[in-house]
């Protein structure tokens, strides 16, 4: 039973640069002698490809090289589990992540590697008075935790950008390459990343997505403008618009249009028919459309249960269309209010006899390139949204909830089951937004949020920026639970927060040989629970950190199964000889009721063996019964 250590890769984040080695490698296996690359043989066999001028067209910035080391590093970190902190812990595939998004990012490299369909991000603007994030990550203890922020936020977990510094510009383009570049890993071929950014940076980031990703099967960069109706204003102008950046895959088509119903059809109709069609089935479906001169201009509050109208209600020039049928049965709409709002450009309205009609118009499949619609109002649908969902909020300037809500729509529509990552969560208001989409059309697409805990100031209810977080995701899942009861979607999330590794790196004092000896002869950290080491392995090994978790008593002690036996793990803190027959004997049985227990790996507390005979008749146990992989931690 060999020991899983610090410096495995069972217990490290994905090697980046071994597996850029290994794929080089396999291309070029000339090019290596003795395990080191020959760049000289490597320039042979790739002839004229190479360019060896000094001069090349890009964007280069002091740091860049160290940028780009950054991403490359493993993280000696871990996730630590918070069960307590979320919402429907054991049944949820939400995650809600406190910590900083590089080492988080790096974290989830070996899980999530090649499987989230879109990434939504609203990264600090560089305004001159914004935090940035600091890239200062080593294995050195003290820096390791300043820079997960546990240490008092003075210490420098941010640093200040201003204007007048000679590395203004420099400063963020190193924050935003490494996850940038850890983000691109991530994607799934037909994956999309959407950023949003404001004048300051707006050229940078665009040259940093065309680096990263106009290679190979990325080659479409698309600036679409938002339209925020209030604006902020300058010292000359009043910015009312802001920019997002789509990235998406060449010959993919990615981004869905606004379409809702059949392709292939010019009309549908927009009243639902057939069984749970009635009003009552789904109330927010059932809301006026107001016509103007036979044109749809918007949308009516949604009825009471008293208010019984007919099937157009006319005032002067304008009507109110509901969805009753024509034997005057009150109906519902297809969709609910906030999705008709995001195709309203496709709905039109027919007369029929003495009444109207509201279809949807087939679209032509193209996005466009401004949005200007009211639902971008940054204030209505961002700040006093988030006031009424957290009450003295101390976020400043959300983005509208409408505005990340079409974002996501255009890459998700299609695919129910998507996995959509945000890595600066700020308040949440893309795990609202998705929320919102999954309760439209009752899809089970996933969330990842990041957020860095940083400290708010002048707030005694909410400590830092992921409290926010945490409760509007709480309140948004309450409210919809309030307004929709029928709907069965996914409203919880998991919360885990950043923190060093659970096992014991090497770290001798020098002045005090004997002690350090001492001290790890235990290989799990003090204080370290259960869940820590067993989410650790899940995170390590590259299961899902929603993966399904069972647990059985065997030999009066705790035995996990995750992921249907791809993980099996024993992690008490004491095994006797006949405990650890008994476990052995038991998780065999176990293993056989199991899927995936063929190529899975059994995991004990290294410490927890009476002996080294108890350690060795457990894993020779182990063996004859099929296990293949056994290993101590």
């Amino acid at each position: 039973m060999d020991i899983l250590t610090a410096k495995d890769p069972e217990t490290r984040s994905a090697d980046l640069v071994a597996g850029n080695i290994a794929q080089l490698k396999a291309l070029f296996p000339d090019a290596f002698t003795e395990g080191k690359i020959d760049f000289d043989v490597l320039r042979q066999l790739l002839g004229d490809a190479v360019d060896d001028g000094e001069e090349k067209y890009g964007l280069n910035w002091h740091g860049k090289r160290r940028a780009r080391r950054l991403a490359l590093s493993a993280s000696a970190g871990t996730l630590r589990p918070c069960p307590e902190e979320s919402v429907d812990w054991d049944a949820t595939q939400n995650l809600m992540i406190e910590g900083d998004n590089l080492e988080a990012l790096k974290l989830l490299q070996k899980s999530y590697s090649g499987k989230v369909k879109l990434i939504y991000i609203d990264p600090p603007y560089n305004t001159g008075r914004d935090l940035i994030y600091k890239n200062d990550f080593h294995e050195n203890k003290q820096d390791y935790l300043t820079s997960t922020g546990q240490t008092d936020y003075t210490t420098g977990r941010f640093i200040s950008n201003p204007i007048a510094g000679g590395r203004y510009h420099s400063n963020w383009l190193s924050m935003m390459y490494p996850r940038l570049k850890l983000a691109r890993n991530l994607l799934r071929k037909d994956g999309v990343l959407i950023c949003t950014i404001d004048e300051n940076e707006h050229t940078t980031l665009g040259e940093i997505l065309k680096e990263i990703f106009e290679e190979g099967s990325y080659d479409h960069v698309c600036i679409t403008i938002v339209h925020n109706p209030r604006g902020i204003q300058g010292t000359n102008f009043s910015y009312t618009h802001e920019y997002a950046y789509f990235v998406f895959p060449k010959d993919i088509k990615a981004i869905a249009d606004r379409k809702i119903g059949a392709s292939d059809i010019t009309w549908s109709q927009f009243r639902n028919w057939g069984s749970e069609s009635a009003r009552y089935d789904a109330k927010n479906c059932f809301y006026p459309v107001i016509v103007q001169n036979e044109v749809v201009v918007g949308f009516g509050d949604i009825c009471d249960e008293d208010h019984h109208p007919k099937q157009t209600e006319i005032q002067g020039d304008i009507a109110y269309v509901y969805p009753i049928d024509t034997a005057g049965v009150e109906r519902k709409w297809r969709y609910a209010r906030q999705t008709a709002e995001s195709v309203f450009h496709l709905l039109r309205a027919k007369k029929r006899d003495d009444r109207y009609e509201i279809e949807i118009g087939k679209d032509s499949g193209l996005y466009r390139t401004v949005w200007t619609d009211k639902k971008y109002d940054a204030n209505e649908h961002g700040s006093r949204l988030l006031q009424s969902l957290v009450p003295n909020s101390p976020f400043s300037f959300p983005k509208s909830l409408w505005a990340v809500y079409d974002c996501l729509f255009s890459g998700v529509k299609d695919d129910p089951n998507a996995i959509v990552m945000d890595f600066f969560a700020g308040s949440g208001t893309t795990g609202h937004a998705l929320l919102e989409i999954n309760k439209t059309d009752g899809g089970k697409r996933r969330y990842i949020l990041v957020q860095i805990p940083e400290e708010t100031k002048n707030s005694l209810e909410y400590k830092t920026i992921a409290d926010v977080t945490k409760t509007r995701l709480r309140n948004v899942g309450d409210a919809i639970k309030s307004s929709a009861p029928d709907f069965t979607g996914d409203l919880g999330f998991r919360v885990f927060k950043l923190d060093s590794s659970n096992i014991r790196a090497w770290d001798p004092d020098p002045d005090d040989l004997e002690r350090s000896l001492l001290e790890h002869v235990e290989h799990i950290k003090a204080g370290r629970s259960e869940l820590d080491i067993l989410y650790e392995l899940l995170l390590k090994l590259g299961l899902d950190l929603c993966a399904p978790v069972e647990r059985r008593e065997m030999a009066g002690k705790q035995v996990y199964s995750v992921d249907g036996g791809a993980l099996m793990a024993c992690l008490d803190e004491s095994i006797s000889r006949d405990e650890g027959e008994g476990l052995a004997l038991g998780m065999a049985g176990w293993r056989g009721e199991l899927e995936n227990a063929a190529d899975g790996m059994a995991v004990f507390r290294d410490s927890a063996f009476a002996d080294d005979v108890a350690k060795t008749n457990t894993a020779e146990i182990l063996r004859q019964q099929g296990f293949k992989n056994i290993r101590s931690i």
